[in-house]
């Protein structure tokens, strides 16, 4: 794929953040755009937003992408109106924070249903068109949590190491089997995204003091910067992308120092919650 230009392109969690600047960004190189969101009212802005933009052609949904059922029917509802599929990304995310003997099983389903089943429906319910358009491109959403584990993030970072397997696996399948899809799988580092104050957290956790952290210490790259970068490796057929500094710096750091990478974090967490 060289160009997003008369491109199909659905987006999950399109409402905000990286999803939104995607869709933004991909309005103004000439894409058609099938967006989706469970928040309604967000949706609604990011529409503004790409007919602002200049968007060619834009079908709006809310979808919750924890349902198989629902994606399902997404995916045949933007065929019937934009008449194929180009390219997927699967964006929709959350978060949960806690350490694992506090967290609650509702919790940890919902996160499992958002972050991956997901993934793994929709590109289930997509890739049939992806395959029949003769170019196309999946494109999921890991994390840096998706290269290294931290404490407190356990059922974020499982999610998120489970979208990377799935996607190198499904990459794998589709060059064994010919197809004509690529798959590129995303890590962004801190991203100033609205996912940490959006999130669900255990019973001894402070919300706010966690929403405020990521905001103020975490989140150093822009969702429009963010966009940028994926959406140029996905041009280029890479089948990585980190996104940030963070991202590459302790991506390598692990590589380096192999499993003890994790005494190394245990360790800088520990200090950090001292009074």
């Amino acid at each position: 794929m060289r160009s997003f230009d008369g491109r199909v392109v659905a987006i999950t969690g399109a409402g905000s953040g990286i999803g939104r600047a995607l869709a933004v960004d991909l309005a103004g190189r000439g894409a058609l755009l099938a967006l989706s969101d469970v928040s309604p009212e967000g949706l609604a802005e990011t529409v503004d937003l790409v007919k602002a933009a200049g968007v060619r052609e834009v079908r709006s949904d809310v979808v919750d992408v924890a349902s198989a059922d629902a994606l399902a029917g997404w995916a045949e509802d933007v065929v019937g109106q934009l008449g194929r599929v180009n390219v997927l990304i699967s964006n929709a995310g959350v978060s949960l924070t806690g350490e694992v003997a506090d967290l609650d099983p509702g919790d940890m389903e919902w996160i499992v249903g958002v972050n991956f089943w997901g993934v793994v429906n929709g590109t289930r319910a997509f890739l049939p068109h992806l395959i029949a358009s003769g170019d196309g491109h999946v494109v999921t959403m890991s994390s840096l949590f998706g290269l290294l584990s931290i404490p407190g993030q356990s059922m974020y970072n499982a999610t998120k190491y489970a979208v990377r397997g799935f996607s190198e696996s499904l990459r794998e399948e589709l060059l064994m089997a010919g197809h004509p899809v690529g798959v590129t799988v995303v890590h962004p580092g801190g991203i100033r995204t609205a996912i940490a104050r959006n999130a669900r957290v255990s019973w001894r956790e402070d919300h706010g003091s966690f929403a405020r952290m990521f905001d103020e210490q975490l989140a150093r790259m822009s969702p429009e910067r963010a966009a940028e970068i994926i959406l140029r490796g996905v041009l280029r057929g890479k089948p990585r992308v980190l996104v940030g500094l963070d991202a590459h710096l302790l991506h390598q750091f692990a590589r380096l120092a192999g499993a003890r990478y994790q005494d190394v974090v245990a360790r800088r967490a520990a200090r950090m919650r001292r009074p």
